[in-house]
């Protein structure tokens, strides 16, 4: 028997690598999805050679096949699937005001159908193991829109809206999902420290069933609110201003 396995889209060298490093620590296996297989290969490198189980499968999280056929890859490699993080997004700058049907729908190709095309190749292995962690990034973007960024605003409100909805209905089958919105800028030593929000989604994956939350919004104290606003010109905010994480 394998074991479990932590499947990771959108595997980068930020905090792609905190959290399949946090995971492997806890006793994974660890499967990495991104486009570049030069990329996974130097991420699965470096996982391996602090002594953990990891190996990259390229796939363009944007278009089901791809991942579809990487997902099928993985399976054959280890279906033991105990865990998918879904950390995709089309990080694209775009006006509100020149949106079109055509380019909103672009991007949500990756900011939403990867998401649900990945929960729906995890689902049959978790439910023939009793249960699983679903974890999806979301952003403060989610909880409060900025209108030069917004195909990434509304596929991360999308985001949301989806996973709550599939907490609520896997819950009772032992799956435990939750969005993760992390409302900064990530980059090591500053507020929102990688390898601290890699270790907020162990510890949801962590908690035992009566406890377990559909929402995590990381916002530690005394963290910039407006930091997709620098000039502070859209001063209403919806999040959830000095709660911490």
């Amino acid at each position: 028997m394998h074991k479990p396995n932590c499947v990771l889209v959108g595997a980068g060298p930020g905090l792609g690598l905190k959290i399949a490093r946090r995971f492997a620590q806890g006793g994974f296996d660890i499967a990495l999805i991104s486009r570049d297989q030069s990329k996974l290969d130097g991420l699965t490198d470096i996982l391996t050679s602090e002594g953990y189980t990891a190996q990259g499968f390229a796939a363009d999280a944007a278009k089901v096949q791809d991942l579809q056929s990487a997902f099928s890859r993985i399976i054959q490699w280890n279906d033991n699937i105990g865990a998918l993080i879904y950390n995709a997004a089309a990080m694209i700058s775009d006006s509100v005001l020149d949106m079109t049907p055509s380019s909103m729908m672009d991007k949500m190709a990756l900011n939403l159908g990867g998401a649900i095309c990945s929960v729906n190749q995890v689902l049959p292995p978790m439910r023939g193991r009793g249960g699983g962690t679903i974890l999806i990034t979301g952003g403060g973007l989610g909880l409060e829109p900025y209108p030069n960024w917004a195909s990434l605003s509304a596929g991360k409100a999308a985001l949301r809206s989806y996973t709550i909805a599939l907490h609520k209905a896997l819950t009772p089958e032992e799956i435990h999902v939750a969005v993760i919105a992390v409302c900064g800028i990530v980059e090591a030593g500053g507020s929102f420290d990688p390898d601290q929000i890699a270790e907020e989604y162990w510890q949801l994956h962590a908690e035992s069933k009566p406890n377990w939350r559909r929402e995590l919004v990381y916002l530690p104290q005394g963290a910039d609110p407006y930091y997709n606003d620098a000039a502070e010109v859209y001063r209403s905010t919806s999040l959830p201003i000095g709660l911490g994480s």
